[in-house]
């Protein structure tokens, strides 16, 4: 018996509401038409992952890292036109990134 099933055996006459999970809305974020790539490199012994090429805003940029780094739950920071995430995150990145809407390419490995 689950908890829905658990509800219903309290409530009999309650009828629960139907949810509508907001979709995901487009950020104002800035989108290019170039691929922003993304690449893997060990610093210090440390796996890090690599992304350049965007050529919005800094501001844009700077709002990209903090979201990735917090849907990952993983340290990183922004230099030099780049983010620079903490561990391999490859995959999850890129699949983030093309949700919204950006093209990724992968460089190397």
């Amino acid at each position: 018996m689950d908890l829905q099933d658990q509800l219903k055996n309290l409530f009999p006459d309650h009828e629960p509401e139907e949810r509508h999970e907001p979709e995901e809305t487009q950020s104002d974020i800035w989108l290019q038409d170039d691929p922003i790539l993304c690449k893997f490199e060990k610093r210090k012994g440390k796996p890090v992952t690599i992304l350049e090429g965007y050529t919005g805003a800094d501001d844009d940029f700077k709002k990209l890292a903090k979201e990735l780094k917090t849907t990952l739950g993983v340290g990183g920071s922004f230099k030099k036109e780049m983010i620079i995430i903490q561990g391999d995150y490859r995959d999850k990145i890129m699949d983030m990134l093309k949700k919204k809407g950006f093209s990724v390419k992968r460089v190397g490995g």
